[in-house]
């Protein structure tokens, strides 16, 4: 989510009226079990070509976002790594960085620095870029279809080969800019319940196009519980999710998960979409942590974030016009499972890896 649109989200949770008509159907179910990894590895002419190729927003930025605030690239976000800011929405590694080491790969390099050379391009590309959606959020970042516009240029530059999209995989993460930006624009709480749809059918639209390029293998993301974000529990010490905000991800991803069931039946042949079940995921690490002794658990009170504004004004890493800090950060980002008010911490990632298991063995079939 883009830094800056609190407000929006406050407007959205206090209005109680709202509740959709989705029956809560669960998207694939999440388990905190540890699995084997598997990494199946494909050489062509004795090179290894299998490929990550990320699109989305902040949770699978690693560099490309130094628009708007640029917080991201302002302590202090990367301080656990790589010791210094680097552009991802956390204190540490983000999900991209999770996702390639799972598939034996090293994190793809940032489309903002593609220029580096041949040899950065080994591993594939990561165009997501924090705060964006599938329809324009806030200008000039660069949506979705943006963004499968500037990965379909390095296809016709042969950046890339038919052979490396075959047997490579693509990230689609959405995380939820899409609603905070209709309601900055003024729709209404009601209205949502017609704009879900909007935006699942456009993310399919997405997923189909990033098929027909010639990855054969995509993973895309359900939507988080954003009613048990920091900034949704804040009002209540952090300490009780929002009902009201979690019913309208429950519409969301079922009809998610309608559509890439209709997509794996019908349209891609056997290789699949993967939901990648963000929602289960973030539930069983809370719940499990939260219900834990004092003491006992990685995660003491696991919707409270590290770092945070010193009042509603402020985000994690703003400061004032003098160059004074304007946040609070906690000495230990490892025993806290939120970073900022709506990213996990590297430590938060690397739980809900581990949670997240049942879908990236999925993806290796």
């Amino acid at each position: 989510m883009a830094p800056g649109q609190k407000l929006l989200f406050t407007f959205f949770l206090c209005s109680s009226s709202f509740l959709l008509t989705g029956k809560g159907v669960e998207v694939v179910e999440g388990s905190s079990r540890h699995h084997h990894q598997h990494h199946h590895h494909v050489k062509h002419n004795g090179v290894d070509t299998k490929k990550l190729f990320v699109f989305g927003d902040s949770y699978a930025d690693t560099g490309n976002n130094r628009i708007s605030n640029g917080d991201s690239w302002k302590l202090p976000y990367g301080i656990t790594f790589p010791g210094k800011p680097s552009g991802r929405f956390s204190d540490g590694r983000v999900f991209t960085d999770f996702l390639a080491r799972y598939l034996g790969l090293k994190s793809p390099v940032a489309y903002k620095f593609r220029r580096f050379g041949g040899k950065h391009l080994k591993y594939g590309m990561n165009f997501a870029f924090g705060g964006t959606g599938v329809f324009d959020t806030t200008a000039p970042y660069p949506n979705m279809t943006t963004q499968i516009d500037f990965f379909e240029r390095l296809l016709n530059e042969s950046v890339f080969t038919p052979f490396d999209l075959e047997t490579s995989i693509a990230h689609v993460s959405l995380v939820g800019n899409d609603y905070s930006a209709y309601l900055s624009r003024g729709g209404s709480v009601q209205g949502l319940q017609t704009f879900i749809p909007q935006v699942v059918n456009e993310l399919v639209v997405d997923i189909k196009r990033i098929y027909k390029l010639g990855v054969k293998k995509i993973s895309v993301t359900a939507l988080q519980p954003l009613g048990c974000l920091p900034r949704s529990t804040i009002q209540n010490s952090f300490q009780r999710c929002n009902d009201t905000f979690n019913q309208a991800v429950i519409f969301h991803n079922t009809l998610l998960q309608q559509a890439v069931t209709n997509l794996n039946n019908n349209h891609t042949h056997g290789s699949p979409i993967v939901i990648i079940d963000l929602y289960n995921a973030f539930l069983s690490v809370i719940q499990q942590n939260a219900t834990n002794q004092q003491g006992s658990s990685k995660f003491a009170n696991p919707m409270r974030p590290c770092c945070r504004g010193i009042s509603p004004a402020y985000y994690c890493g703003n400061v004032d016009q003098n160059g004074n800090n304007m946040y609070t950060v906690c000495q230990h980002p490892n025993n806290y499972f939120f970073w900022d008010d709506s990213h996990p911490t590297q430590a938060g990632w690397e739980a809900l890896t581990t949670a997240l298991q049942p879908n990236l063995d999925s993806l290796q079939r």
